[in-house]
């Protein structure tokens, strides 16, 4: 059995999920496997591991999630990501 809250008019509580927004690395034919390993490293905190997974995965799919944040927060590594010309985008 699940509880349901009532809302009350007037009652704006924010959904914190709502505000999250993520970085999307999107694969392209240009940079290569070394250099987007290196700059998942550098500029968004990954892991060796996890930047090759996400490599990877950008590699097969199309595109990867590789952080998830606060519009604030992601605009620094989407502004370094596209200044060394991978294609990124928050979303």
């Amino acid at each position: 059995m699940t509880i349901k809250e009532r809302k009350q008019p007037g009652d704006h509580t924010v959904d914190k999920d709502s505000d999250l927004k993520s970085l999307v690395l999107f694969n392209d034919p240009v940079n290569t496997f070394d250099f987007v390993v290196k700059t998942l490293i550098e500029v968004c905190g990954h892991d060796v591991y996890q930047a090759e997974t996400c490599t990877w995965i950008a590699h097969f799919k199309g595109k990867c999630v590789v952080k998830k944040g606060t519009l604030s927060s992601l605009q620094p590594c989407c502004d370094e990501m596209t200044f060394r010309k991978l294609t990124v985008e928050i979303q």
